[in-house]
């Protein structure tokens, strides 16, 4: 097999990867139609009629008869799955049942209507997912869809009939599918068939014809179907195609290219492209390749070619730029892998003189062409129109060639003196000389360009054969082999300087490259390391107004739908309404707008949208006194790049927003499930010892000494107290997290509410030595009575359930002050196992429990409760291990300003 006629390996290799990906997957077939009643089910229930009747296990797990005879005949003697029924305000839904589905697992099964958005409830909000999950589990599908479904046609499907589509599908899904057969049939039997009411009922009939139904819209519709199914064979082809390696067209559609060079004539071309490719609707593509001579075009010859990539775009052609070396082989390479038929082209009016010393680019497009047409143009221009060069116009100045010759002087000069003063037993040949002629020529093809160097090769020669070849000091030529070597020299001369001057053009693009590249690099690096999204973009403007020297700015959608200002860098303020819409149109039709571009190019700044894996994120903004520099094609590509690198590190980061907000609603389940399982074991327990105690005395409890009935009666008293102390704790955090609890400070003594919480646990205090230290000039605390006799009661609880039966408790109150005036601190103490001693705060987290706490009950509230309860009063909260043992919590509250002028209840315990 030939190199030529050998697959591409590349094009195999990702066609094994695609095969091994959809290896284990069902088949998607697509019955395609332009609208309602073309027979886009009646065709895929008759398919499956047929598949069934080849043994495949068929199932019809949704369909859509529309009350059709004909439609319902096919689905006597299928499997049927019963519909999903589903009650949506007030109405019963009939909905496709993917679990029934799934757990049938049919080899085939037919689901109609592919666009359809199901019911709330169910698992996924289309049908189209339904459907890629039965693909995933290895079941394959048949399924139907009308074009206006599609995302790309809605607004096209809206402009046509002013109706506003609203169940669509993204186009991908389609793209995925095995096989898409288009269902047609012409307009006027879709409105005879609508006339016998065989799609609709009857009475709908003069409604539907002459509002959607109409005839110019079945028309429109049915020519997007065709469009549509042609476009996916175009691209099964042009798949096929790569991974058969072909090296030809196939020119089975009527794509264009035009080629687009510095010429005045390239609009004209441009123009005449778009009116053959109207003419019979063709895809067309405008294409300009940058060889290395490009880089020497005038700032005049680079602006036509921008205006002419800028009106095909206008004109709804693509504007393609490529790099090279040799444009006819970049054209033909193009136009083969992209399928186009036709290459269009300019004549260039030149003298045929030239055309005897360097084929034009018509002759080589001919000359590779193969099967592809190529339409020659001529150029009928009173304009010039030869690419004018900055550094080619600067080398015919008199400076550069005087320089050129200078230089050829000095190393003949050289030369001469060397060969005419060998002796003493050292001999130079002319070899040598002609050698130094050549390092003359090198340097002028290197500092002073092509045409000094052809000069000064032609002046080498000359100079060699004035003073090297007999008779010397003449031009006359007594050895006729030195005619070859002055050819020679010259061929030699002229080539190393033009290899030379290429080169150095190459060099000088690959630096712009570089250059390009290495700003690229440094802003994906950057953005690379920012995680939220602010920093991020901040980031980014004040990167491109850097490289670019000018100010930048990012637009981002706000809640009420406007575009809004995230960031700025630099002296850039957008509040202009004018500006402001310009941004808006750039948002809304994915182009670029503004200054040096076609659309509202009377714009003070450059609109760039942002373009993430999803749609447009934003708008990059740019002004500055260098925004006329984005005329230049390469600037404005790296504009682009650097906003889609942004685009992306701005979709990464709002990837990461929703990991967040998922992580956060997963640690709420966690929370949830956690509560739930705690709730139930400590409702659990009491409820089971009451449930024993009172069945025990209502069966035996005459029966019972008093002793033991009292016992019971207090067990039952206990549990009950238990639960009401959970209930509370439980809407307590309720209250707290939903922000509904407000506090009503006022003037109260510390050794008063520590009475009340002692009081409330007396009998389970008893036994307990209880320490307490109050200073007589205690200040009262400005506090909610309630609320921290709350705080009080729920850390002598805990006391009370990790220490020792009978080990003591220490309240310690004291006088404190710090920056905001003066407090309270009070201090809880006991001698139990101790806080964990790497974090003893951790106690405070809600459905904390130690490992202690293993024998215990309770969710872990409690302590998280106090927390919250002393952060409403401006406090503190703290927990600490005790140095002789045990664990201490420390509060520290705002002492009032004035104390209360009544004592409103006795004093703690002593």
């Amino acid at each position: 097999m030939s190199t030529a006629t050998r697959p591409n390996p590349d094009a195999l290799l990702a066609t094994v990867s695609a095969a091994d990906a959809r290896a284990g997957r069902g088949r998607l077939k697509i019955f395609f139609g332009a609208a309602a009643g073309v027979g886009k089910t009646y065709a895929m229930l008759e398919e499956a009629r047929k598949r069934a009747t080849e043994g495949v296990d068929v199932l019809i797990g949704y369909a859509e008869p529309h009350i059709r005879p004909d439609t319902e005949a096919l689905l006597l003697g299928l499997d049927l799955l019963p519909y999903k029924m589903v009650a949506y305000k007030g109405a019963t839904l009939k909905e496709f049942d993917l679990d029934a589905a799934l757990a049938r697992k049919p080899a085939l099964i037919c689901v109609d209507e592919l666009a359809h958005t199901n019911a709330p409830g169910l698992r996924h909000p289309k049908r189209y997912q339904d459907i890629l999950e039965l693909l995933d589990a290895g079941i394959s599908v048949y399924t139907t869809l009308n074009v206006q479904h599609l995302e790309s046609a809605a607004d096209i499907v809206e402009h046509i009939s002013g109706i506003t589509v609203r169940e669509t599908l993204p186009d991908w899904v389609v793209e995925q599918a095995d096989e898409v057969q288009l269902i047609d049939l012409p307009p006027e039997k879709l409105i005879e068939r609508m006339a016998e009411g065989r799609i609709y009922k009857q009475h709908d009939v003069d409604r539907l014809t002459k509002g959607f139904f109409n005839k110019g819209n079945l028309s429109a519709l049915r020519e997007l179907a065709l469009r549509r199914t042609a476009e996916r064979v175009d691209a099964q082809m042009a798949t096929f195609q790569k991974a058969q390696g072909a090296t030809v067209s196939w020119p089975a559609s009527d794509r264009l290219l035009v080629c687009v060079g510095p010429s005045p004539f390239a609009g004209r071309l441009v123009r005449a492209a778009r009116r053959m490719a109207a003419s019979i609707k063709a895809e067309w593509f405008a294409v300009y390749v940058e060889t290395p001579a490009a880089a020497t075009l005038s700032a005049e010859a680079r602006d036509r070619v921008t205006a002419a990539l800028r009106l095909a775009e206008s004109l709804g052609g693509k504007a393609v730029t490529l790099t090279g070396t040799r444009p006819a082989s970049e054209l033909i390479a193009y136009a083969r892998t992209h399928n186009v038929a036709r290459i269009i082209t300019g004549k260039p009016d030149r003298p045929r003189w030239r055309e005897l010393f360097r084929h034009g680019l018509v002759d080589d497009l001919i000359r590779q062409s193969g099967r592809i047409e190529i339409l020659v143009v001529r150029e009928e221009t009173s304009a010039p129109h030869s690419p004018a060069r900055g550094r080619a116009a600067g080398a015919f100045s008199r400076a550069r060639y005087l320089a050129a010759a200078s230089v050829v002087a000095a190393t003949s000069l050289l030369g001469a003196l060397i060969y005419h003063a060998s002796g003493a037993g050292v001999h130079f040949s002319n070899a040598n000389v002609l050698m130094l002629d050549l390092v003359g020529v090198l340097l002028v093809a290197l500092r002073l360009g092509r045409g000094p160097a052809v000069l000064a090769s032609a002046l080498a020669v000359l100079a060699f054969d004035f003073t090297v070849v007999p008779p010397y000091f003449s031009f006359a030529v007594s050895d006729a082999q030195y005619l070859l070597t002055f050819a020679v020299m010259f061929a030699t001369a002229v080539v190393i300087s033009t290899l030379t001057d290429r080169l150095q053009q190459r060099t000088e693009i690959a630096r712009r490259r570089e250059r390009r590249t290495a700003a690229l690099l440094e802003l994906t690096r950057d953005l690379a390391s920012i995680q939220d999204k602010t920093p991020l973009l901040e980031g980014a403007v004040q990167h491109i107004a850097g490289v670019f020297e000018c100010h930048a700015a990012v637009l981002l959608p706000m809640a009420s739908g406007d575009l809004g200002t995230a960031v700025r860098a630099g002296n850039l303020f957008l509040e202009d309404d004018k500006e402001l819409s310009v941004a808006r149109w750039a948002f809304e039709h994915n182009q670029n707008a503004g200054a040096t571009t076609d659309t509202l190019p009377a714009a003070a700044g450059l609109y760039v949208p942002l373009r993430g894996p999803a749609g447009v994120l934003g708008v990059l903004a740019v002004v500055g006194p260098t925004l006329t520099a984005f005329a230049d094609p390469d600037r404005l590509h790296l504009l682009e790049a650097f906003a889609n690198a942004t685009a992306i590190a701005l979709h990464r980061a709002q990837l990461a927003d929703t990991a967040r907000h998922a992580w956060e609603r997963v640690e709420a389940e966690f929370i949830r499930n956690t509560l739930l399982s705690g709730v139930s074991h400590d409702l659990r327990t009491p409820l089971a010892a009451i449930t024993g105690s009172v069945s025990t005395l209502l069966e035996s409890g005459d029966a019972l000494p008093a002793a033991t009935r009292r016992e019971l009666l207090q067990a039952t008293a206990d549990e009950a107290g238990h639960m009401d102390r959970l209930i509370t704790n439980l809407l307590d955090i309720t209250r707290l997290e939903s922000g509904a609890v407000a506090i009503k400070p006022e003037p109260y003594a510390i050794d008063e509410l520590v009475g009340a919480a002692v009081a409330r646990l007396r009998t389970r205090l008893a036994g307990r030595p209880l320490h307490t230290a109050f200073p007589p000039d205690l200040p009262f605390i400005s506090a909610d009575g309630p609320l921290i006799e709350q705080v009080f009661l729920n850390l002598l609880e805990n006391a009370l359930q990790y220490t020792p039966p009978g080990s003591p408790i220490d309240i310690v109150a004291r006088r404190t002050s710090d920056s905001h005036g003066e407090r309270v601190e009070i201090i809880f103490g006991d001698r139990g196992p101790g806080l964990p001693a790497d974090d003893p705060d951790r106690v405070f987290q809600k459905f904390y429990r130690s490992p202690a706490s293993a024998t215990h009950r309770g969710v872990g509230l409690g302590l998280a409760i106090c927390r919250q309860l002393v952060n409403l009063h401006q406090g503190t909260i703290s927990a600490a291990n005790r140095a002789d043992g045990g664990a201490a919590f420390t509060i520290n509250l705002p002492a009032a300003k004035t104390p209360r002028l009544a004592d409103p209840g006795p004093k703690g315990p002593a």
